[in-house]
């Protein structure tokens, strides 16, 4: 497929950036959107969210603000989204959007990619002897968040089952595009020197 391309459009790079690009990237004639929401200290942030209420956790502007008022627009041009939205409740996020496209009428096939969290795991890693990667120190005995970077094959399997909208936790930010890539022109998990130029690609979108 030497003469194939893929355009993706990197619509946010952290929560609470500007709704703006995705209107703008909507007129561009881009394939894909991916939305990177997370940071250390929004994972913990919205680890605290879902500690006051557990229906929370998660980047509620990437439903409402974002996702929201652009549905019909991302459905009619074919348009695929992928998001770490789901932060430490991706269940509810995915929950979110589902009600919202079908109060819109829109129907969209959004899978969830789950895995990161490792919280309920705690102790069964402390007692392998998981320590911490820098100091060597000992797990703490309070978490609010444990969640392991999760990679691009369960992005790409969702979009190979025909998933619209992705929603995922924790996962690698280079992984958002790296998954449309693999995905779209059928690379091997063995050609690492592919894998290599599209996590660069997926950075730099970032």
């Amino acid at each position: 497929m030497p003469n194939k391309s893929v355009r993706i459009g990197g619509a946010s790079g952290y929560w609470g950036e500007s709704a703006m690009a995705t209107p703008q990237l909507l007129g561009a004639g881009v394939d894909y959107l991916v939305y990177d929401y997370l940071a250390e200290i929004t994972m913990s942030i919205m680890a605290g969210q879902k500690m006051k209420d557990p229906s929370q956790g998660y980047a509620r502007d990437f439903v409402q603000t974002v996702m929201g008022p652009l549905l019909d627009d991302i459905k009619e041009k074919g348009i695929r989204v992928l998001a770490n939205a789901g932060g430490v409740n991706p269940v509810a996020c995915r929950d979110a959007l589902q009600a919202l496209c079908e109060k819109a009428g829109v129907d969209m096939k959004i899978a969830l990619v789950l895995g990161d969290d490792l919280l309920m795991k705690k102790k069964n890693l402390a007692d392998m002897g998981v320590k911490e990667m820098g100091s060597g120190q000992p797990m703490p005995a309070m978490m609010v968040s444990l969640n392991a970077y999760l990679g691009a094959p369960g992005l790409v399997a969702a979009l190979e089952q025909g998933a619209d909208i992705v929603i995922t936790g924790r996962v690698a930010d280079s992984a958002l595009v790296l998954a449309p890539l693999v995905h779209e022109f059928g690379w091997s998990w063995q050609d690492y020197d592919k894998l290599a130029q599209g996590s660069l690609a997926g950075h730099l979108l970032e």
